[in-house]
């Protein structure tokens, strides 16, 4: 189990990114770790997981046409 740098990560949210004590402990890591430039972005999109979102919300819906 890793250690939590808890004074590196005050230094940087109240001194670095000049926030407030309450505002600072209001944060969830990952807004935390946002933030501060750390932050994953989401995975890529399979093909598979973009044809299931197509299926699902279709950019047509049946009977409708444009006029």
């Amino acid at each position: 189990m890793s250690k939590i740098d808890w004074s590196g990560l005050m230094r940087a949210g109240l001194h670095g990114l000049q926030l407030l004590p309450r505002d600072f402990w209001a944060l969830t890591p990952a807004e935390l770790a946002l933030m501060l430039g750390q932050a994953r972005g989401a995975a890529s999109m399979s093909r598979r997981q973009l044809e299931d979102l197509l299926t699902a919300y279709p950019d047509e819906v049946k009977g409708e046409t444009d006029e």
